[in-house]
């Protein structure tokens, strides 16, 4: 074999694991792995404005897609300012490579000052990744990419990282670059998939579960299928969304663990949980009514909340396939589904009533506009918190995503990524303050023309965090003010579209044109002009750019 750089043996190594796509900003420490992405002619660069943000929108690329996304930074300030990106994609069960540079080997660890040196570079990267390398030789950087991309995938998926010191990306090999390592699915086994089944049969009354497994599993369909039979209602986690599209009469929403669809399930026979670590929703029962099968890939997300009858540790579209053919279950009760039903309906009403007529519209003009397939981004802010994480209608896999751990700012990069991911339009809701995070990314979206819909709601500051000191400290407020640019001006002096709008008339002829144009579009609609949203804390006035 011809003797290949080591950055044309990371590159090669991406192709073959069907990479198409890298995010990513150019230093000296990674320039020979960006020069091998060049001259390879296969994988698509996108430049993003900060390091963080190059993982965040891996993320959002890799959430959209169900792919793996690739982050390709420097070491140092480079890496460390990966670290929250890693950090998400975490929370998330996201499967992101990140790749960063390191100093040369001769100085790595020595304290001699190298540029950009982190001697700790690695141990810090472990600390947010659950796997990673730190190869000492050019032959061992092919070898490297495939064994992380391998755990990376296996199983739960969840980031990696790999620094490469930069003398042997410049280095040179003639060992062959090899193939990546198969990952294969988990399958479940035959006794506990019938005792499942069993259980099955046995209740009337049954609910299903589902997380975000569901997703990464491709298993949306089994699970469609599993409902149907059972006539079950479907629950689903944040990241399980999309599940089962919103509009199915079994779906029920995110709503598992409030007062009134506990008092709805407080007869149910057996809970079916697929998929999710039952954190945050059934976490808010302290007796599970009824026994419960969970069904997930992880073992460490078994007995984790609550000890199941039936532990199934194994892949969900498997184990969902497996079960459909053992069980022979009739429908379930009707009368337990239409009452599990109306609590579903008396809680959207209310929800509906809370953020006032003019949101409302405003999320009906959006689901109205947009594709079934088309994702939705939320950023950390007042109408996510309201509408948009729970009650904005998911239609569809892969086709919604919002910060796991509750950073501000992602959204703008996670909807880039998307955005590349989907070759679509891609709707983005952010907050004034948030926003500001990674405003840079407006740039990025910019020099791609990417297709995305940036939403900043305006309300001069961090109004959530306004709300919250106004009832703990007698109304007085520090640090959530903040003076606030007109962002469509900010959009136009990058080279994007933007436009500036008042109430809901103005905002749904802002979103026709949005949706209409090719490229990144930004619209700035002030909430002042929007009938207000109840329990969301006092408003101000403040001065904004026209």
């Amino acid at each position: 074999m011809p003797e290949i750089t080591g950055g044309q043996a990371v590159h090669d190594a991406l192709v073959k694991l069907g990479v198409a796509h890298v995010f990513g900003i150019p230093s000296v420490h990674n320039l020979p792995t960006f020069d091998a992405i060049l001259n390879g002619g296969k994988i698509t660069p996108i430049i993003t404005r900060h390091e963080q943000a190059a993982v965040h929108a891996a993320d959002g690329y890799a959430r959209a897609s169900g792919r793996l996304g690739v982050a390709l930074c420097s070491t140092g300030p480079g890496t460390t300012n990966t670290m929250t990106g890693l950090y998400e994609a975490a929370f998330a069960s996201s499967p992101v490579l990140v790749l960063t540079g390191q100093t040369e080997s001769t100085d790595y660890g020595k304290g001699r000052a190298a540029g950009h040196e982190h001697e700790n570079q690695f141990a810090m990267l472990q600390s947010v990744a659950r796997t990673g390398g730190s190869p000492k030789y050019t032959k061992d950087l092919a070898p490297t990419v495939f064994r992380v991309a391998a755990d990376i995938l296996n199983g739960r998926p969840q980031p990696g990282a790999i620094e490469m010191p930069i003398d042997i990306q410049y280095g040179k090999t003639d060992v062959p670059v090899g193939h990546p390592i198969p990952v294969f699915p988990v399958a479940p086994d035959s006794s506990t998939i019938s005792q499942a089944a069993s259980l099955i049969s046995e209740a009337a009354r049954r609910v299903i579960v589902a997380g975000g497994g569901v997703i990464s599993g491709d298993s949306s369909g089994e699970l469609q299928e599993l409902a149907e039979k059972l006539n079950a209602p479907v629950f689903m986690s944040g990241n399980g969304r999309g599940a089962i599209s919103d509009d199915h009469e079994l779906s029920m929403g995110t709503v598992l663990n409030r007062p009134r669809t506990r008092e709805a399930l407080q007869d149910t026979d057996l809970i079916i949980a697929v998929g999710t670590r039952l954190r945050g929703r059934l976490n808010a029962w302290q007796n599970l009514p009824g026994k419960l099968i969970h069904i997930d890939i992880d073992p460490q997300n078994h007995n984790l909340v609550h000890n199941a009858d039936v532990n199934v540790i194994a892949d969900a579209k498997q184990s969902l396939r497996a079960l459909l053919d053992a069980m022979n279950a009739e429908p379930g009760d009707s009368d337990y589904l239409s009452g599990v039903r109306a609590a579903y309906e008396e809680q959207k009403q209310q929800t509906h009533e809370r953020i006032g007529a003019d949101m409302e519209a405003i999320m009906g003009c959006l689901r109205d506009s947009m594709d079934r397939d088309m994702v939705f981004v939320r950023d950390m802010t007042m109408p996510a918190y309201a509408w948009g994480n729970d009650w904005f209608p998911i239609l569809a896999p892969h086709t919604t995503m919002n910060p796991n751990s509750g950073a501000i700012g992602p959204g703008l990069p996670l909807g880039n990524g998307a955005a590349v991911a989907s070759g679509k339009k891609t709707v983005v809701i952010h907050g004034d303050g948030g926003v500001m995070v990674h405003i840079g990314e407006l740039s990025t979206a910019a020099q791609h023309q990417l297709p995305i819909i940036l939403i900043v709601f305006t309300d001069g500051g961090y109004g959530v965090l306004r709300g919250i000191q106004g009832q703990q400290f007698e109304g007085r407020n520090i640090g959530v003010d903040l003076a606030t640019p007109n962002f469509a001006m900010v959009a136009r002096g990058m080279g994007v579209s933007g436009e500036q709008v008042k109430g809901v008339e103005e905002f749904r002829e802002a979103f026709d044109r949005a949706m209409q144009a090719t490229g990144p579009y930004v619209i700035d609609i002030d909430l002042r002009t929007l009938a207000p949203m109840r329990g969301f804390g006092k408003r101000i006035e403040f001065e904004q750019p026209e």
